[in-house]
């Protein structure tokens, strides 16, 4: 069947706590996706945000971005009782204030954690039982915040930073109340986020979600877990990851994320990547797993090196690791995200594995009529995107191409005027023969640049944009419904 559907991270919809959250606006936004026609909600990471606020740069894979919470959904399950004037309200609807969205927030998730923890036994001890990974998690998040969000190598307790048994005995019972709360709230974030799915689901819409290839250094994975990822007698990272440098940049991008010790975790059965991916498979219909040339070869740059000039690309585990993967979770639904690098080998572990890789149609123009992003050129196996969250929108891109990219455009898509291109590149990726075609909810909208997501290399005025609340209109349901029953997409 070909599908679509909209590109739409949570922390991006309307309503109140200035953030999207996983409560009524969330719901009506499924609708939305319903009556459109559209069949996938894409969202990006869900895990807490590291770095800048990046989603790309998480504190744990298993874990939930408990801002993302519905306080509003917490009052209306008896869970949480607030005045409204308590909940933040920001002047400017469009973007989130994160500093601001937190100290709220976390105000909030506080009480709701002294009013109902005490009601909640039986179904917290049950989620810990089903969610391993928790305990952990919360300890470390109890110990950081202990430490005054210290790095956990930089952590002044040496013996808490390698994990002591009886050192971690002792932080587990000193700060037990800290820990109970970060547990309650990955409970109250896994209910909603399940009611969500099942909602939506129940609509026939299937959740998209995305994982980053690499954890962050600074996260309960790597304090966890040290024996998984590439670090020395210090635990700080020997190498990290990143790409090397291109037409868009000459010193390459210094990701920075400690590398997978590939060889250990092959001898002991990739046992880390089966349970993440376990996670991840009951998180969502479909996976789309980032960098995934990374499996194939991985670029390796020294740690402290001030930029991804000197690194060096390293064989990956390859198809390997797959075949465990299928054999302990048959039938996992990955989009593999193959931009980037490809080589030989990227080619060969691809058509291995037959999963459906990405073409992002603002990457088809400007060149020869050989751009494997040019429509002419897709196979059914692939997502076709109008762009993604690393991208600026299509009006934004349109306004500030070479008229020599732009012309090639106009004569592929067919628009003119510089404002219809968004709906032009809409219909042409909804036509293509690719099985699944997205759509970032700003081109949707046709908005331009100052709804941007991210501006990749760069930090401070990313990940903020949403969406202004009345924005899904019947009228914008109804336009793109008639694209998808054109295009037969959908049911």
């Amino acid at each position: 069947m070909r599908q679509s559907g909209i590109l739409m991270h949570i922390s991006s919809l309307p309503g109140p706590g200035g953030i999207g959250s996983l409560g009524q606006e969330a719901y009506e936004f499924a609708d939305f996706l319903k009556a459109s026609g559209m069949t996938l909600w894409q969202v990006l990471p869900m895990g807490p945000t590291g770095y800048g606020e990046s989603p790309y740069q998480s504190s744990s894979v298993f874990a939930g971005n408990t801002m993302l919470i519905s306080c509003a959904k917490l009052k209306a399950d008896g869970l949480l009782s607030y005045e409204p004037e308590e909940e933040y309200a920001p002047e400017q609807l469009d973007k989130v204030d994160y500093a601001a969205v937190k100290e709220n927030k976390e105000m909030l998730l506080r009480r709701c954690f002294d009013q109902s923890e005490r009601h909640l036994t039986r179904e917290l001890e049950d989620f810990v039982q089903q969610n391993a990974w928790v305990k952990d998690f919360a300890l470390f998040t109890a110990i950081k915040n202990q430490f005054g969000g210290a790095m956990w190598s930089k952590w002044p307790d040496h013996d808490i930073r390698v994990r002591r048994k009886e050192c971690v005995v002792y932080y587990r019972s000193m700060l037990s109340l800290e820990v109970r709360y970060h547990i309650f709230c990955q409970y109250l974030f896994q209910r909603q986020w399940f009611a969500l799915k099942k909602y939506c689901n129940g609509l026939g819409i299937k959740l998209f979600g995305d994982m980053p290839i690499y954890v962050a250094e600074d996260s309960a994975d790597t304090w966890t877990h040290p024996e998984v990822f590439q670090l020395d007698k210090e635990l700080l990272p020997k190498q990290v990851a990143g790409v090397p440098p291109d037409y868009f940049s000459a010193d390459g991008q210094l990701w920075g994320n400690p590398l997978y010790r590939w060889t250990w975790l092959r001898f002991h059965g990739y046992g880390w990547w089966v349970e993440r991916m376990r996670h991840m498979a009951k998180m969502y219909d479909f996976i789309r797993v980032d960098h995934f040339i990374g499996f194939a070869n991985y670029y390796s740059v020294p740690y402290g090196a001030p930029n991804a000039r000197n690194g060096k690309w390293v064989v990956g585990p390859g198809k390997h690791l797959f075949n465990v993967l299928n054999k302990k979770l048959p039938g996992l639904p990955i989009i593999a995200e193959d931009l980037g690098c490809l080589s030989d080998r990227v080619y060969k572990l691809l058509d291995y594995v037959k999963y459906p890789g990405m073409k992002v149609l603002s990457f088809a123009f400007g060149g020869d009529d050989g751009n494997p992003h040019l429509p002419a050129n897709y196979n059914e196996n692939c997502v076709a995107y109008t762009g993604t969250h690393d991208n600026d929108t299509v009006l934004g891109w349109v306004r500030s191409a070479d008229e020599n990219a732009l012309n090639h455009a106009r004569r592929v898509a067919g628009f003119d005027d510089l404002e219809d291109a968004p709906q032009a590149f809409i219909r042409t990726v909804m036509a293509s023969k690719a099985k699944i075609a997205m759509v970032p909810m700003q081109d949707v909208l046709c908005l331009g640049s100052e709804a941007r997501m991210n501006l990749p290399g760069t930090i401070g005025t990313n990940w903020q944009w949403r969406m202004l609340p009345g924005a899904t209109t019947r009228e914008t349901a109804q336009r793109l419904r008639d694209i998808n029953i054109a295009c037969q997409r959908g049911k």
